[in-house]
């Protein structure tokens, strides 16, 4: 009977071959590239926004966006309220089963700090067709500095499964033209 403890008998252990330690070599360093190329990507690269974030009761979230609903309010769609905030504000956005509230029109070119909470559950903000997205947890306010530099019509859906309505909530991000700009697309800073 053989055990961990007592060692087999024979040969059981012959040195590696060249060719096995040069690819154990080369796994080994790509290992250690990929290692250091996280951190950079982080602070070098943009495309992992970090934002602002902080703790928030989501009562007290919830507050904060009826209060800007309140302030902001131009209309409404579909029973949700659509807000006009001005150039430079902070935005407001919640998520809750099933749904995002409220619509936002925000101006082409100018920039705000977007923030986004959830009431309940885990869900995930996807801004389509801009591609941007992040995960939204209830008791965390997260911050992002956004320039919407392209206007028209942008989507917001949960990407994260949140129960049986998941699939209807949709919220909506209006971009009004500005005069002239340079730039296409979205920027999100850190």
């Amino acid at each position: 009977m053989h055990t961990a403890i007592v060692p087999p008998k024979g040969v059981w252990w012959k040195p590696a071959g060249k060719q096995e330690r040069m690819w154990v070599t080369i796994a080994f360093v790509w290992c250690m590239v990929l290692f250091a190329m996280m951190p950079l990507w982080h602070l070098k690269g943009g495309q992992n926004p970090s934002g602002i974030r902080g703790r928030v009761e989501p009562k007290d979230y919830s507050e904060r966006v009826q209060r800007f609903i309140a302030e902001y309010q131009v209309g409404e769609e579909a029973g949700i309220p659509v807000v006009a905030p001005p150039p430079g504000s902070d935005v407001y956005m919640v998520g809750q089963m099933w749904s995002w509230k409220p619509v936002l029109k925000l101006q082409q070119g100018a920039s705000y700090v977007l923030h986004l909470s959830a009431l309940d559950v885990n869900h995930g903000f996807g801004l389509i067709p801009a591609n941007i997205n992040f995960q939204i947890v209830p008791g965390y306010d997260y911050g992002l500095k956004i320039t919407p530099n392209e206007a028209g019509e942008y989507k917001v859906l949960c990407n994260e499964f949140c129960g049986i309505g998941h699939h209807r909530m949709l919220g909506k991000i209006i971009v009004e033209p500005a005069a002239s700009v340079a730039d296409v697309g979205w920027e999100v800073s850190k």
